[in-house]
């Protein structure tokens, strides 16, 4: 599975688990609701400077974007 995909997949995860719409996870990160969904959907190379406004948003560490051990069983 390609890094952007994985990274996406758990962006979604995390943010239903929140009960955050993309709209207002974008809202609450300073980002455009457009650019959340494309980053869930695995199109966008996102940065780390992102990576960061929106974990902060989330309110969670950045290491748990990628700590989804089913999805990574995808990735074989």
């Amino acid at each position: 599975m390609n890094i952007c995909v994985y990274f996406g997949k758990n962006l979604k995860q995390l943010r239903k688990q929140k009960k955050l719409t993309q709209e207002k996870l974008a809202e609450y990160a300073g980002l455009d609701r457009t650019y959340i969904g494309g980053i869930e959907r695995g199109e966008r190379n996102i940065s780390l400077i992102n990576i960061e406004k929106i974990a902060k948003a989330l309110d969670i560490e950045i290491y748990e974007f990628f700590q989804n051990k089913d999805l990574i069983k995808d990735k074989e």
